[in-house]
């Protein structure tokens, strides 16, 4: 809420436009982040589903073996996207607005390029849990929901 308030409180130097630019601050970064993610996890997890009706010999898949391969899918997702998620983290808690480009190089330069991959234990923890619960359950209901006719 400190955040917020501080940004409310802005109003009167920055204007109420430039209260709502700081509200979207990182946007489209956010954007850069979950297209890839997205690009990634969902062929992934579809894949493995493939896979494994392939060597199961049926059609089906259980909401537990999607659960495994979104928990998969996801941690995947997650590593090879954190960068841009450290890029984006930086830019919406940067004191200033500074374009993705031009805080990139400031990571490179003051942090190196380890830094673009701080946190990506959690992260992968975190997303996988998300993966397996999600498309697990939407699993689930898929399957629910194809037997009533």
């Amino acid at each position: 809420m400190d955040a917020l308030g501080a940004i409310l409180g802005q109003r009167r130097e920055i204007g109420l436009g430039g209260v709502w630019k700081e509200m979207y601050r990182g946007w489209s970064i956010t954007v850069m982040r979950e297209v890839p993610f997205t690009i990634i996890q969902f062929p992934l997890w579809e894949g493995m589903k493939e896979w494994r009706r392939r060597t199961q010999g049926h059609e089906g898949i259980s909401a537990t073996e999607s659960a495994v391969f979104g928990s998969v899918a996801g941690a995947v997702a997650a590593g090879v996207t954190t960068p841009l998620d450290v890029l984006k983290t930086r830019m919406m808690l940067s004191t200033e607005r500074q374009g993705a480009m031009k805080l990139l190089g400031q990571i490179l330069k003051t942090s190196g390029p380890k830094a673009f991959f701080a946190g990506i234990g959690p992260r992968i923890i975190w997303i996988s849990a998300g993966g397996a619960i999600f498309l697990g359950s939407y699993q689930w209901a898929y399957n629910a929901l194809g037997t009533i006719t």
